[in-house]
């Protein structure tokens, strides 16, 4: 393969008990496609219910999955946001884009407005939930893409990786490693110069949300696509089955991308930034090796294009 490495992400969002059927069908239909990597974003606990409590059955399948191929993170804890949040606007100090976050922040942005010690208990009830299930994810995805210095600070000490909106964060193996031993023990504050951010162009995913937004988004859909770059993410939904103009829009874009990009997980890329070198064969998983600070910071803001 000449030129650069053309690739496509896909990240199928929101998957519990509640959403497991939709979430599988939506799964079969890109494996129909020829989509065979996805990354799976779990949330562990929505109702407060483990999910090996409420659905045998979705421990099991996300089993499968990942032993065929696909990755799988820990999407926050609830993906429901503190109530608490609107009344701390007046003394936010985060970015300008943060403090929009805060302003329009729906139900999901789940980890604004919680301190340190707030956000390490969350990250650490979920992951716990995950790991009493089975499942041991690497990776992190904060709902609505909402991070805060306390949440990346968490991630860097007990995860390889974890996906913004413009990038793709690597974190040192070694201090992961420890965090998945002894998760509730506080370990030692990370150097954020260990840390890698690998730049991705913002994913392209359908709203469902307003009117006018549910109406424009399969041409968006469509826009983003043609002027992705070498790598294309996409963020797909359960709610995404309920409109016949969204899945065609979808269509379009699996059709287009499918047949010329290598299907890959966020996994992968992570591992391929942090090791450079031939891409991954099918049926390998990506290992994670230490690796020397190149003295870049990769926690920076989140800011769309």
């Amino acid at each position: 393969m000449t030129g650069a490495r053309r690739t496509l992400a896909v990240a199928l969002h929101d998957i519990e008990p509640a959403t497991f059927e939709r979430s599988a069908l939506i799964r079969d239909w890109l494996y129909d496609h020829g989509v065979n990597r996805v990354t799976l974003l779990v949330i562990p606990a929505r109702d407060l219910h483990p999910l090996a409590e409420r659905s045998p059955e979705m421990v099991s399948w996300l089993l499968e999955r990942e032993r065929t191929g696909d990755a799988i993170a820990q999407h926050g804890f609830q993906h429901l946001r503190s109530g608490r949040v609107r009344g701390q606007v007046g003394t936010w100090k985060g970015s300008p884009y943060q403090t929009l976050r805060v302003l329009r922040a729906d139900r999901e942005t789940e980890f604004v407005g919680l301190d340190a010690h707030e956000t390490h208990r969350a990250v650490d009830a979920g992951r716990r939930v995950l790991k009493l299930a089975g499942i041991e994810p690497r990776g992190f995805v904060a709902p609505g893409y909402a991070y805060t210095p306390e949440l990346r600070q968490t991630l860097g000490e007990r995860f390889h990786w974890w996906a913004g909106l413009l990038g793709l964060h690597s974190a040192s193996p070694h201090r992961a490693q420890i965090a998945a031993e002894e998760p509730l023990q506080a370990p030692e504050r990370t150097d954020l110069r260990s840390t890698r951010r690998n730049l991705l162009a913002p994913p392209i995913a359908l709203s469902s949300s307003g009117r006018l937004r549910s109406l424009l988004s399969p041409a968006l859909l469509r826009a983003g696509t043609l002027l992705s770059g070498a790598t294309l993410r996409l963020d797909l939904y359960p709610a995404d089955l309920d409109r016949p103009s969204h899945m065609l829009a979808l269509e379009w874009v699996l059709q287009r991308s499918a047949s010329t990009r290598e299907a890959v997980t966020y996994e992968e890329l992570a591992a391929c930034a942090a090791q450079p070198g031939p891409p991954l064969q099918p049926g390998l998983r990506p290992v994670f090796t230490p690796e020397k600070s190149d003295g870049l910071s990769g926690f920076t803001s989140e800011r769309p294009a």
